[in-house]
């Protein structure tokens, strides 16, 4: 049986203005954003991870882990040169469909600066020159709850009849997968890539699990992630609709919330948490299915979501992974 607490460990794997750090320039071309649009929709989604090949000569690679659900990916905002997607998770338990906010990515064309994982708790703005963004778009992933998980840049290719988007080498905390194992590495550095199937569309990732030995950066193993984004109405769509119709006001104000720490820090630390990814995340989760149940109203949560924001950055930061 499917239970609410197995969805979040599936999903832990409305603004009006885009954040002012991520401020871009000229009008994005037309056929990057078309290829950024076309992510949204409704879909099967099949996540299948695998670690390849060993470096540590102790170290054995886990067997694949395949695993998947429904999601439903929305258009938060689209400003031209910043589009933002809310992916929310949906499977079912006994035949009733159970909702979970998912990820979120955001694009913008040009960017001035991006968001990025610098150490354990730590994320900092980082400044794109003119060489990197010109033509080039950043993508920044956010966890369930609206904290940071990371960001690169790269740009949109067109080639042998395929739309693709690879970002620049990133580091990223570790997924949920992952750090609930207490693993001997401690965080992930490699490459993120989007491209457009006749069917949906596929996210995939080659990362390298890093950890200290010695007190110094050592490869443990490495990955490779295929998630596969498949067009699907076979699923209660309607249940991620009214669960965004009826949260998107509270959570509008929590990203809000975020970004104004970011961009006044210009950057931001949030502690960690293997089972939920922040430590913010049960308690802003909790909040917005209080709302969706109608247990509370917008106003009530999304003041108590502004003090549980303001104290992760008291989090703690750990040495540079760089």
């Amino acid at each position: 049986m499917t239970t609410r607490r197995n969805c979040l460990a599936i999903a832990l794997a409305f603004s009006l203005t885009a954040p002012a750090w991520a401020v871009a320039g000229e009008k994005a071309p037309d056929n990057d954003r078309a290829s950024i649009l076309a992510m949204a929709g409704d879909y099967r989604v099949r996540f299948d991870m695998r670690e390849t090949a060993s470096f540590v000569p102790s170290y054995q690679p886990l067997d694949e882990k395949v695993s998947g659900g429904y999601e439903a990916v929305r258009v938060v905002e689209d400003r031209g040169d910043f589009i933002s997607l809310q992916h929310i998770l949906v499977v079912e338990d006994d035949g009733k469909p159970v909702v979970v906010k998912h990820w979120r990515q955001d694009w913008t064309y040009q960017p001035a600066n991006v968001l990025t994982y610098e150490a354990a708790n730590k994320w900092v703005l980082t400044p794109v020159s003119a060489e990197a963004r010109k033509g080039a778009w950043s993508q920044t992933v956010w966890q369930t709850d609206d904290s940071p998980r990371y960001g690169g840049v790269g740009k949109w290719v067109y080639e042998g009849g395929v739309a693709s988007w690879q970002s620049d080498r990133t580091l990223r905390p570790l997924a949920r997968r992952d750090a609930v194992r207490k693993p001997v590495y401690s965080w992930y550095a490699g490459w993120n890539r989007h491209a457009l199937t006749p069917t949906g569309w596929i996210h995939e990732q080659d990362n390298a699990k890093l950890g200290l030995k010695d007190g110094k950066p050592v490869t443990y193993v490495h990955e490779v992630v295929l998630n596969t984004y498949s067009k699907s109405d076979k699923f209660q769509v309607k249940a991620a609709d009214d669960y965004w119709n009826a949260t998107k006001a509270y959570w509008a104000e929590v990203r809000t919330a975020w970004d104004r720490t970011i961009e006044k820090d210009r950057g931001i630390t949030v502690t960690e948490e293997a089972q939920n990814g922040s430590v913010t995340g049960p308690k802003l989760m909790g909040l917005a299915e209080q709302i969706a149940e109608g247990k509370t109203d917008s106003a009530a949560a999304i003041a108590e979501a502004k003090v549980l924001i303001a104290g992760p950055a008291k989090a703690r930061p750990l040495a540079s992974l760089k």
